[in-house]
């Protein structure tokens, strides 16, 4: 099968999310300038660079309220920073909870029963639970083709992990099962992994 996608795809469901999977997700935690918390997922999210290490996260729709983006991009442009929160199996329900178009005054921490605690280095709070958090400072905001499509680009200026995942000197996927998203509805965890040596290591 080829297809277009201008042209349409013809099948019962956009399988585009589905040819790029696993995503990791990025659980992204920002407060507002006026105080108001918020948690989001984002599977449009990676890291993309090491010095100074760097991160990404694309939000592809918006709300009329919010000057077109969604309340994480918002709070963002107001205060310059945000925080990533990663995803572990056991909390992919709540997750999920945070995931929905909430009023921008709705704290997702205290609607889905979440613990948040307070970031070190930024104003912003994060997921007490998380195997890891990542405080960003914003160091960009791309608006990319589309009518609500717009990328955020953070450096990783302080960083949290859970003590239980450090396994002999070694962040330990495996004691946490990272979710992953993939097409239309599916999610997936790791569980297993195995390695590769780059040519002539």
């Amino acid at each position: 099968m080829f297809y277009e996608p201008k042209d349409g795809h013809g099948l019962p469901h956009n399988p585009f999310n589905a040819l790029i999977t696993p995503r990791p997700i990025g659980w992204i935690s920002t407060r507002s300038s006026e105080g108001y918390d918020n948690l989001a997922p984002y599977s449009f999210f990676n890291g993309v660079a090491y010095t100074p290490p760097q991160v990404m996260f694309s939000c592809t729709s918006g709300k009329h309220d919010r000057d077109g983006v969604k309340d994480s991009v918002a709070n963002i442009k107001e205060t310059g920073v945000f925080c990533v929160n990663v995803v572990a199996y056991e909390m992919a329900q709540v997750m999920n909870q945070t995931s929905g178009p909430w009023d921008k005054d709705v704290d997702e921490f205290s609607d889905a029963g979440i613990e948040k605690a307070e970031c070190k280095l930024i104003d912003c709070p994060r997921v007490a639970a998380a195997p890891a958090n990542m405080e960003c400072r914003l160091t960009q905001i791309v608006k990319i083709e589309g009518e609500a499509n717009t990328v955020v680009f953070g450096e990783v200026i302080g960083i949290h992990m859970r003590d239980d995942c450090l396994v002999d000197g070694i962040f330990d996927v495996r004691t946490f099962q990272p979710v992953g998203r993939l097409g239309y509805r599916d999610f997936t965890r790791v569980t297993e992994l195995f390695s590769l040596k780059r040519p002539q290591e």
